[in-house]
């Protein structure tokens, strides 16, 4: 709705302008587009360039680009070089027979050397330089060898330099006439392509030298409009660097240019630094700069003469659509249109990846839900029809052939059924050899009594092994549905990650940049991702601070101001020269932390203990305490309860749901071995931001949480991790708050004191004397009171973890910025 409410409050005027603005610019693109199309496929692009480059002359009798040019063609569109050589033989005819000709004999001797050549080389792209570096030399001797009769020092030197030049020329354009050539270019030039294009340009524009008009140089209107171009385009760098290679390559054709090299070399870096204020800048910047060296190179005759040159350039610079420009400038790193081009290719490359995440999502999910359906069942229906296949298998081995089949199956259909059931059940139960009445009244319905009651004997305990693994199969199922959904979420969330775009904060953003600006802190760029409460995302560019802390100690007070929220520095890259930028990330801090402290011992003093333990940052404002107590002691015990803490972490910080993390450890566990080494898992979870905590004890002993002089027990009662295949898993939940002491240990501290009844009453006590609040000291105390009772010995493995919820107080204190801008509230 704001879209169109701004839509409706633009003038009509404006919308008018724009509109014919767009209608302009699509005409102008359409027709461009199909213009390059049909010069391309039709040739003519090579006609118009061969032509020029046939009349291209340097130092009065150098033909430096023609043969090059050619073949470059030659190698790379052979279907066009007939073309090509018929284009360059025409330009050369425009300045005289004897140029015609010289260009003429050189195509024939490169045809036949390249040809001699093929057979001794097969990389015709890498010997194609030293082709025309041949040709030119027997060519040019041999044209003055028949012309002078003789040979000079000058013509051995001249022929040098020409096929030097040809040679270089030669590289030069096997890079650049694919550029030109292609329908799509690449999304970015390098700097060696830009220069090969331009000395490809500026060949092309030495072919206009003689061309003029009442002293109007056709060469300086459109080297002029080329730098015009490029300089709006690239900005200064692109502008001074064509204008320098477009200068030196026409002052080599004519030396009476020699200045002009300097004129469009100064207008590009002006027009270039003049760009902001659109084409009318640049063009601006190109009549200064062709004024001021004009009237030092020529002095005040030909002034008018060079300005109207520059008239003529920017007539043409600003009647080119503004698609052409911005077509050309998706090509040239460092513009605006380049970075776009570069954005929305990395967008378009985010979305297939997103994309591609989420069909994964959706397999995993269909191949949860799929194994779901394998015990999504009744299981009333299921036992009934398990009982009347064992039932069917009963009577086909004894009733199948008995004499009173018809009577008992027929007749007495639901007697005979009800005895057999409950034949079945009691011998489940192993009673039925005491249950005299219903063997005596069986015995009087049946004639084979004892033979039924001998195979059912014998079938019960293969019914019942079948139903065992019946019911482990389903359960694993079960299992595996729970972990590939696990596996869903969490590739639904990293899809969600991934499409996570930069928001639009743009009135946030000018905020914190003026007020850190008018505060007196230089900030390059403010890029704000979230400003979601507990969740600020924002991100920053500034100069090269010297290793003050000035992001840490100034700009996250102020933001915390700003934003009426904690901020703190999160990541931080620093330049690594003084004339560099930094790039800062700022987020929220968390509303708690926790400090933990830890005591230990193994069993006896030995080194290894069967107990292990771990703190884990989960990543996401989660912080996870874990103990695992490995059945037994020594290495094996401790090598258990290990990897039970590793598989926990690895799993956890996945971001998988806790409890299909534990299930998934358990199944690992009771898979991997079948001796009897079990481990246990004391889990707890706190959320940081509102200290809600999550406890998962399987096997382990009860936690306590030291409120001031409250005692709170948690416990819960789950077997060992790997004892069986299902389990659930209980989780307590209990609210944290600032000044708690969560106190989580193994069974060798909380069942270690000697001649105590009641545990849990002398644990209790014992906290609740103890009157430090500092973690290690308190993990220290317990872990030295239990060892007392025992007179100093260590008869099991013993780990005490003790962490201390506490407010998360920033380091610095937030700085007012009122004083410096409107404060407003941004969240």
């Amino acid at each position: 709705m704001d879209k169109v409410e701004r839509r409706l409050m633009e003038p009509i005027s404006d919308l008018g302008v724009a509109k014919t603005q767009q209608v302009f610019n699509r005409f102008f693109h359409r027709l461009s587009t199909r213009l390059q199309l049909f010069f391309l496929h039709k040739g003519l692009v090579y006609v118009l360039i061969g032509f020029l480059l046939g009349r291209a002359i340097i130092l009065s009798e150098v033909l430096p680009f023609a043969l090059p040019f050619f073949g470059a063609i030659f190698l790379m569109k052979r279907d066009k070089a007939l073309l090509a050589g018929i284009a360059i033989i025409a330009g050369g005819l425009t300045i005289s027979i004897e140029v015609a000709s010289i260009i003429a004999m050189s195509i024939i001797g490169f045809l036949v050397i390249n040809r001699l050549s093929s057979y001794l080389f097969k990389d015709r792209l890498k010997i194609l330089p030293f082709v025309i570096f041949t040709t030119i030399v027997l060519i040019r001797l041999g044209y003055s060898y028949v012309t002078q009769s003789s040979l000079e020092l000058y013509d051995y030197m001249m022929a040098g330099v020409e096929s030097g030049l040809s040679f270089i020329l030669t590289l030069i354009f096997l890079q650049s006439i694919p550029l030109i050539s292609a329908r799509k270019y690449k999304q970015s030039l390098k700097v060696e392509e830009i220069i090969c294009i331009m000395i490809l340009l500026a060949s092309v524009m030495t072919g206009l030298v003689g061309v003029s008009f009442q002293n109007l140089q056709a060469e300086h209107i459109f080297s002029r409009y080329i730098v015009l171009l490029f300089a709006f385009i690239g900005g200064s760098s692109i502008g001074s660097t064509v204008g320098v290679v477009t200068g030196l390559i026409l002052s080599l054709a004519n030396i009476g240019n020699l200045y002009h090299m300097s004129l469009l070399a100064f207008s590009g870096l002006l027009g270039g630094l003049l760009r902001e204020g659109q084409k009318i800048g640049t063009a601006i910047g190109l009549l200064i700069g062709s004024v001021l060296i004009s009237l030092y190179g020529q002095g005040s005759a030909d002034i008018m003469t060079t300005l109207i040159e520059s008239l003529i350039a920017i007539f043409l610079f600003l009647i080119t659509p503004k698609a052409i420009t911005g077509r050309l400038a998706k090509h040239i790193p460092g513009t605006n249109e380049h970075a776009q081009e570069q954005q929305q290719y990395v967008r378009k490359i985010r979305d297939v990846t997103a994309n591609r995440v989420d069909q994964f999502s959706e397999v995993f999910q269909a191949l949860s839900e799929s194994f779901t359906t394998f015990y999504d069942k009744d299981e009333k229906f299921d036992d009934e029809r398990e009982t009347d296949l064992f039932l069917s298998s009963i009577t086909e081995s004894t009733c199948q052939h008995c004499f009173k089949k018809e009577k008992c199956w027929v007749e007495n259909f639901d007697k005979t059924y009800e005895y057999m059931q409950a034949i079945m059940h009691d011998t489940k139960q192993r009673t039925y050899q005491n249950n005299m009445k219903l063997r005596n009244d069986f015995g009087r319905h049946c004639s084979k009594a004892n033979k039924v009651e001998e195979v059912i004997e014998q079938e019960i305990n293969y019914f019942q092994a079948n139903q065992k693994l019946k019911k482990e199969v389903q359960e694993s199922r079960r299992l595996v549905a729970e972990q590939l959904l696990g596996v869903s979420h969490v590739m639904e969330d990293l899809s969600k990650e991934i499409k996570r775009e930069r928001e639009n904060h743009f009135v946030q953003e000018e905020q914190i940049l003026d007020a850190l600006q008018n505060f007196g802190i230089e900030i390059v760029n403010v890029d704000i991702y979230s400003l979601e409460q507990g969740n600020i995302d924002i991100e920053m560019s500034i100069p090269f601070c010297g290793g003050h802390g000035e992001c840490e100690k100034i700009i996250a007070p102020m933001l915390s101001d700003i934003l009426e929220e904690s901020i703190i520095v999160k990541n931080e890259e620093c330049a690594n020269y003084p004339n560099g930028y930094c790039h800062v990330s700022f987020g929220s801090t968390k509303k708690f932390r926790i400090e933990t402290g830890v005591a230990h011992a193994a069993k006896g003093g030995g080194l290894v203990s069967g107990d292990s333990y771990s703190m884990i940052d989960l990543g996401v404002g989660k912080y996870a305490v874990a103990i695992s107590d490995g059945m037994g002691n020594g290495v094996r015990a401790h090598f258990e309860s290990n990897e039970t803490i590793k598989l926990l972490q690895k799993i956890l910080q996945t971001g998988i749901e806790e409890k299909v993390a534990i299930k998934t450890i358990n199944s690992i566990l009771s898979l991997r071995t079948t001796d009897e080494i079990f481990s246990t898992l004391d889990l707890a979870i706190v959320d940081l931001q509102d200290g809600s905590s999550k406890f998962l004890k399987i096997g382990s002993t009860p936690s306590f949480i030291k409120r001031g002089d409250k005692i709170i027990k948690i416990q819960a009662s789950n077997l060992p991790m790997g004892i069986i295949d299902d389990f659930e898993v209980d989780v307590v939940g209990e609210k944290l708050k600032a000044g708690d002491l969560l106190i989580m240990m193994s069974d060798g501290i909380f069942e270690g004191p000697k001649h105590v009844e009641n545990n849990d009453l002398w644990m209790k006590r014992k906290i609740s004397e103890i009157k430090t609040d500092e973690p290690q000291e308190v993990a220290d105390l317990i872990m030295e009171e239990v060892i007392r009772t025992r007179a100093g010995k260590i008869e099991d493995d013993m780990t005490v973890v003790v962490s201390a919820i506490e407010h998360n107080t920033p380091k610095w204190a937030s700085i007012p910025v009122a004083k410096y801008s409107k404060k407003k509230k941004t969240g």
